[in-house]
């Protein structure tokens, strides 16, 4: 057998050790699960990915030059607004489409159903992909399109199911079925804690686990969702992360700011909310644009202030909310999907062993999972074709990511930042909203706090109000 011959050979044996034990059903089910595994080259892309762990810190580390950085903050009201017409142009012909990256469980939520299913506490008890479908169908009536945005869905193994039937039992939520697309991001191998060996999931299976957020270049183009863009004669498109209460799905002024600079990539940052902030960065690094963890830059550097702002010179807050041109994807995709590095997590791996011919539980670290980041592309893209867009963190940013429990970034704050910014818009209309009270407009009535004059002079005094 040449799959068994081609593992022995990068000395890979041991997941043959039971062979003689199965059927000859439960081994046409093994061979078929590391069939498209190349060992070797999983072995050689883990030795780099240990060699380039020493490097990860060398390089020349600055702010964005002006010509990539602007804030949407500071910008006028002019500038803003003419951002926001050319994102709906592009919007209403139908040149734009939306990536949405759903491959997580709530597991830190304490919950094995995709993250897009679950629901923050809100007075309408929404779920998060329900609160971004209505938010989708707003836009399309707010720029008067005469075809639906598409919104391509990228679930994982582990979702993929669940979250389809989630969609169809909801009506796709507005939305036409036709529209929306669901594919699955990669897999990657696991290992045992030295990296020499892999690990079976069962008798008759690799174990594989999700391969990051930089699978969905591979998913893109292994998946024909570029050449559905193409097909479609979609132009731009916005990529985000599922778990964001507050993002806004193709928002015009950030697609604005992309098509009228001429930028191949672009992306959406907050400030941090302190010099010591656990975020990402978006940096430039060596000249080139880049992603770099907090613990890559020293105290001195996380405290430098520019003199001209009053404000941190490293202040980027990476939020994982993209856009791309379709002849960027078209012109590098295929290289992208070669060259990406992987990186490596430490992790209790469960594992199958064939020698005791029984799943084993480790109670201490005692594997490897690699994983690929979406923003190691980002240093392929010229500083100039590069853009950086600040936006206001309470207006865009809240997400769920761990349990009630944690200080930050939990139910309750993703719940409050959400009625915080509807109650916001209402009295931004001259709404009257009674001291602690907070109320839930819904995402299907108003995108960005447009179309809520109705609601001038009303008093809300109940809290938890639901307007629709």
């Amino acid at each position: 057998m040449r799959t068994k011959e081609r593992y022995e050979a990068a000395g890979q044996g041991h997941l043959f050790e039971h062979w003689e034990q199965l059927t000859k059903e439960e081994q046409g089910e093994l061979e078929q699960s590391l069939v498209q595994t190349d060992p070797a080259r999983v072995l050689a892309n883990l030795q780099r990915a240990l060699e380039s762990q020493d490097k990860s810190q060398e390089g020349d580390i600055s702010a964005l030059p002006e010509t990539s950085y602007e804030s949407a903050i500071d910008c006028s009201a002019e500038t803003r607004a003419r951002y926001r017409e050319i994102g709906l142009e592009a919007v209403r012909r139908g040149e734009v489409a939306v990536v949405l990256m759903a491959g997580g469980q709530g597991t830190r939520l304490g919950s094995s159903q995709p993250k897009g299913t679950y629901d923050v506490g809100l007075p309408s008890h929404k779920s998060l992909f329900q609160i971004q479908a209505e938010r989708l169908g707003r836009l399309e009536r707010l720029a008067g399109c005469a075809q639906p945005i598409p919104w391509y869905i990228m679930t994982s193994r582990a979702t993929r199911t669940a979250t389809e039937s989630f969609f169809r039992e909801h009506g796709y939520f507005g939305l036409q079925q036709g529209q929306v697309t669901f594919f699955n991001q990669g897999t990657l191998p696991a290992l045992d804690s030295d990296g020499r060996r892999l690990l079976l999931e069962s008798k008759m299976s690799l174990l594989e686990s999700p391969d990051g957020n930089g699978g969905l270049y591979r998913a893109l183009q292994e998946n024909g969702i570029l050449d559905d863009l193409v097909s479609r004669g979609v132009k731009h498109i916005h990529m985000y992360c599922v778990d964001n209460v507050l993002v806004k799905l193709a928002d015009p002024v950030f697609l604005g700011y992309a098509i009228d600079h001429e930028f191949d990539l672009a992306t959406k940052v907050v400030r941090k909310r302190d010099a010591h902030e656990s975020v990402g960065l978006i940096v430039a690094k060596d000249g080139k644009p880049c992603v770099i963890e907090y613990s890559e830059i020293s105290k001195e550097l996380a405290e430098a202030i520019d003199e001209e702002s009053g404000l941190l010179k490293l202040r980027a807050a990476n939020i994982v909310n993209h856009y791309y041109s379709v002849d960027v994807l078209r012109a590098k995709l295929e290289s992208w999907c070669e060259q990406m590095p992987l990186h490596i997590a430490k992790k209790k791996i469960k594992y199958y062993d064939p020698c005791s011919d029984a799943v084993v539980c480790p109670a201490d670290v005692n594997g490897i999972k690699l994983e690929q980041f979406i923003f190691d592309v980002f240093g392929s893209i010229p500083l100039e074709r590069f853009g950086c867009l600040e936006v206001e963190r309470s207006e865009e940013f809240s997400p769920l990511k761990n349990g009630v429990d944690a200080p930050n970034d939990n139910p309750l704050t993703a719940r409050r930042d959400y009625l915080e910014l509807s109650t916001k818009w209402l009295r931004d209309v001259g709404a009257v909203v009674d001291e602690g009270v907070l109320v839930e407009v819904s995402s299907a009535l108003s995108y960005d706090g447009e179309n809520l004059d109705r609601y001038h002079g009303e008093r809300f005094s109940q809290d938890g109000a639901y307007l629709t």
